[in-house]
C-alpha cells in the first residue's frame, strides 16, 4: 500500500498544460496513482483567472473564481503542476470575491484555496514522500520560478524530490533567484526586456553543463526553452512531474 492509499485527489490541470503540455498533467496522474492515490479530473474546471487579475480586470476574473470553487467543491485535495496557478488560487481568489462584495464566494474561495497544493508540496507535505521511485540518469539543473518560490512558497521541496531520483545528477543554477523574464503579460508588454532576462537565464543554464532544465511551471519553461532553442543550446526543458514519472526500465 502506498502513502496515498485512500486519498482522492482532484487534478487541477491548468490552461497551459491542458492545451500545450498535456504530458505534464498525465505525469502527475501517473505518479500519484503509483503512490496509491485515486485521481479524478473535474471537467468543470477552467482558467484560474490570473492573467485577468494581473492585468487589472478584477471584475472579469470573478466568474473564474466561482468556476474554480464549484469545480473542486467536496474534494479533500486539489493538486496542480504549476506554482503560478496554485499561487493565484491561494492568494488572489478570496480577495477578488471580497472586492466583488460576495461574502459567500469569499468563504468558498478560502476553503478551496486551503485544499489546493502545488504538486511538489502535495508529495512532500501531504503524502510525506521524497523518493517516488523515479529513475532519470541525466544531469539536470533546477530553476525556481518566481511564483512557485515567492507566491506558492514551495521552498526546497522540488530540490528534495530531485535529489531522491535514482541516477540523477543535480547542478546548482547560478543566480537561480533571478526571474526568467516571462511574467505572463510582462513578456507581451515588455518583449525586449523579457528576452534580455531570458538570455541571461539561458546562459546561466548552459553554464551548468546540464542536459535538462527542470521547473515546476511550464510557462516559464516554455519561455526559457524557446530562447535556448534559438540560441542552439543543447539543454532540453522538462517539467518536474515528468522527471518524477520516469522509472527504471521505462522508455
Amino acid at each position: 500500500m502506498g502513502p496515498g492509499t485512500g486519498k482522492t485527489v482532484a487534478l487541477f490541470a491548468t490552461c497551459i498544460n491542458d492545451i500545450m503540455f498535456p504530458a505534464t498533467p498525465r505525469a502527475v496522474v501517473e505518479v500519484l496513482e503509483r503512490l496509491g492515490c485515486r485521481v479524478v479530473f473535474p471537467k468543470r474546471q477552467g482558467c484560474c483567472g490570473q492573467m485577468l487579475t494581473n492585468s487589472g480586470y478584477a471584475k472579469q476574473a470573478v466568474p473564474m473564481v466561482r468556476t474554480y470553487v464549484e469545480a473542486f467543491e467536496g474534494y479533500d485535495y486539489v493538486v496542480g503542476p504549476s506554482g503560478s496557478c496554485v499561487g493565484a488560487v491561494r492568494h488572489q481568489h478570496a480577495g477578488l470575491a471580497e472586492q466583488a462584495g460576495d461574502k459567500g464566494l469569499k468563504a468558498a474561495a478560502e476553503d478551496a484555496a486551503s485544499r489546493t497544493y502545488d504538486f511538489s508540496e502535495f508529495l512532500v507535505d501531504v503524502l510525506g514522500v521524497t523518493d517516488v521511485g523515479a529513475y532519470f540518469p541525466h544531469v539536470v539543473t533546477y530553476h525556481p520560478t518566481c511564483h512557485s518560490a515567492r507566491i506558492a512558497k514551495v521552498g526546497d521541496k522540488p530540490i528534495r524530490l530531485l535529489k531522491a531520483v535514482k541516477g540523477l545528477t543535480l547542478k546548482e543554477l547560478p543566480d537561480k533567484e533571478q526571474c526568467c523574464g516571462f511574467g505572463g503579460t510582462f513578456s507581451v508588454k515588455n518583449p525586449d526586456v523579457s528576452v534580455a532576462m531570458g538570455n541571461d537565464k539561458s546562459r546561466n543554464v548552459q553554464s551548468t553543463g546540464a542536459e535538462y532544465l527542470v521547473t515546476g511551471d511550464n510557462a516559464c519553461l516554455m519561455h526559457i526553452g524557446g530562447i535556448m532553442h534559438r540560441n542552439n543550446a543543447s539543454v532540453q526543458p522538462i517539467h518536474l512531474a515528468e522527471i518524477l514519472n520516469h522509472t527504471e526500465g521505462a522508455a
